[in-house]
């Protein structure tokens, strides 16, 4: 025994040709009319009771609640005005309109007609765009731009735009993290405390914070800035009238390790403008009638404009100094160095009281 045939399809109800049927022609142009109806579906309206004073032929709509006259008893159908009579078609869960009379789409979830926009759509566990949500972010997009604005004036709003970002407690989290292939490259935002931080990686494991804000000074610190400042240990000796190099051997502090207590030279970990700085202490041998002079070299070779210093009066044993600071753009690599040099009588430069310092600035 064959399976009985149904008369009507699962989904939109369209009748089928039967075994044996005469007039096949009638139910297959019923399907048709059908399918007319109901598929691209866009309505009129779909908040009215009553059916319009002079429908045309072909109008949709969507029955209103509280539905009266020819709609009475067909709340929340959809009414097809054809052949000069109201014809309704009950809806499933799932079916969309487009509202023509109010520019909105509406949804259908098996009791009623809802905006796509409305207030019942609140509370979703998950929303994906362009691909399924994440289990650890119910709401992902997967898209090549995307634009946030601000309701203008004219339509309603007040023109501004502002997005929040909220944390529990103050050892949360809450900011923006950028990813390569979902591996985590920047940080922006308040990570483990309130204050404001900036941080890269280069591979999505070990952290380095380019800034951080104090959230209770808002003073702002550079911890991983280039910077230096270091002293010779033992005074240096120089003969008359040679350009030497100091010994700048003990640092109080060396940020990026960018000064190298070896050769004696800064060397820029990464191109950008830096400041240096060098103060010289004059120590007598032979004669108080040295002239002290100092430069800062750049790469061994050239003198950095604006570097070169001298004190020409009478020195002081111990107590002279002489101070000389410049700016310079620098490449990567690129060296720079502390130089004093004694005319006429050799003498020292003194332990202790002969700095170099310097700091990046841009």
């Amino acid at each position: 025994m064959g399976i009985p045939m149904a008369d009507t399809s699962s989904c939109l109800s369209l009748p089928f040709i039967q075994p044996s049927q005469a007039q096949k022609h009638v139910t297959h142009n019923e399907a048709l009319r059908i399918l007319d109806v109901l598929t691209q579906l866009g309505v009129l309206s779909d908040d009215q009771p009553a059916p319009p004073a002079t429908p045309a032929e072909g109008d949709r709509h969507i029955v209103g609640d509280a539905a009266t006259a020819a709609w009475s008893g067909h709340d929340g159908e959809l009414a097809l005005f054809e052949n000069g009579l109201w014809q309704y078609f009950q809806p499933k869960a799932g079916w969309r309109a487009y509202v023509t009379g109010r520019e909105t789409m509406v949804v259908y979830d098996g009791t009623d007609w809802i905006d796509l926009d409305s207030d019942e759509l609140q509370e979703i566990e998950a929303f994906g765009i362009g691909m399924v949500a994440l289990p650890t972010a119910p709401f992902s997009a997967k898209l090549n731009a995307a634009l946030w604005t601000g309701l203008y004036q004219a339509d309603g709003g007040d023109g501004n735009m502002i997005s929040t970002l909220n944390k529990e407690t103050t050892g949360g989290d809450a900011g923006f993290v950028f990813q390569q292939d979902f591996s985590t490259r920047g940080l922006f935002g308040l990570f483990g405390s309130d204050n404001l931080r900036l941080a890269t990686s280069a591979n999505g494991v070990d952290f380095r914070d380019g800034l951080i804000v104090d959230a209770g000074t808002g003073v702002v610190e550079q911890p991983n800035l280039p910077r230096f400042k270091a002293t010779t240990n033992f005074d240096n000796y120089t003969a008359a009238d040679v350009w030497t190099t100091l010994a700048i051997n003990s640092a109080e502090f060396n940020d990026q390790a960018a000064l190298n207590a070896g050769t004696n030279q800064f060397v820029a970990p990464v191109a950008g403008s830096y400041f240096f700085g060098a103060s010289l202490t004059f120590k007598q041998n032979a004669s108080a009638q040295a002239r002290m002079r100092a430069r800062l070299l750049l790469n061994g070779t050239d003198v950095i404009a604006g570097s070169l210093g001298e004190v020409t009066g009478p020195h002081v044993s111990e107590q002279t100094t002489l101070t000389v600071q410049s700016m310079a753009l620098l490449a990567a690599g690129d060296t720079v160095e502390v130089q004093g040099q004694l005319r006429g009588f050799d003498g020292y430069f003194k332990a202790d009281d002969t700095a170099f310092w310097g700091f990046k600035v841009g």
